[in-house]
């Protein structure tokens, strides 16, 4: 059997794939501090276009535990990880940038460094005067990561709320119910009028948080929100 840390090429990504699938995620994502640092980052990015929705979103926290392991102890490295996300939401990178907002949110939760660096560039994406996500499907996994972030640093994210209110009225219920839970989690009580306007609106969206895929009405999200500002 070859060592986690001697793992490389198809073998290394297998066993990655083999992680995120586990039964057990938690356990699953200590093995993957013990692979190669660069090397499972690589493959955890190539996985963020797995045709499993739970694997893409396993990526994803994969990415931020790893990354962040690896800001305490390269920070430079870990800064090019958050660059290569940021190139990859470029129009000159040629890709689209599936799973970018979303891996640099879920870094930033867990790196207090890298949050403090970077979390500028992200609300940037929301603003139409910035660095503006038009493509609908990347807004969605960008108003999950300014959510995801905004549990573990709201006093970081209180810039974004001038931006997020546009995305309540989105043609996506992902997209209105996680703009709705930001403003809660964002303590945006002056906003609570506009979040009533959402409470009957019951568009069913799946989600991930807590290891789990969970589906949501926009109004369970809203409700959430406003029971936050209360």
């Amino acid at each position: 059997m070859i060592a986690l840390d001697k793992l490389t090429g198809r073998n290394l990504k297998k066993k990655v794939l083999e992680l995120l699938r586990s039964k057990d995620f938690n356990s699953s994502l200590n093995l993957l501090d013990q692979l190669p640092g660069l090397p499972v980052v690589n493959a955890l990015l190539s996985l963020l276009m797995d045709h499993d929705e739970l694997v893409r979103w396993r990526a994803i926290t994969g990415i931020g535990a790893v990354v962040s392991k690896m800001a305490e102890l390269d920070i430079e490295s870990a800064r090019i990880i958050m660059r290569r996300l940021m190139w990859s939401l470029n129009d000159e990178s040629g890709g689209i940038g599936w799973g970018a907002p979303e891996s640099m949110s879920e870094i930033m939760a867990r790196s207090d460094r890298l949050a403090s660096e970077y979390h500028l560039i992200l609300i940037s994406y929301l603003d139409e005067e910035g660095n503006f996500l038009e493509f609908e499907a990347l807004q969605k996994g960008l108003v999950w990561g300014v959510a995801r972030l905004s549990m573990v640093r709201p006093d970081l994210m209180r810039p974004a709320l001038p931006h997020l209110q546009k995305y309540l009225s989105s043609s996506d219920p992902a997209i209105r119910g996680l703009s709705a839970f930001a403003f809660g989690l964002l303590g945006a009580r002056n906003k609570k009028d506009f979040l009533q306007g959402l409470v009957d609106d019951h568009q069913e969206f799946k989600t991930f948080f807590d290891d789990k895929l969970t589906a949501f009405r926009v109004s369970d999200l809203v409700n959430k929100a406003i029971s936050l500002l209360n």
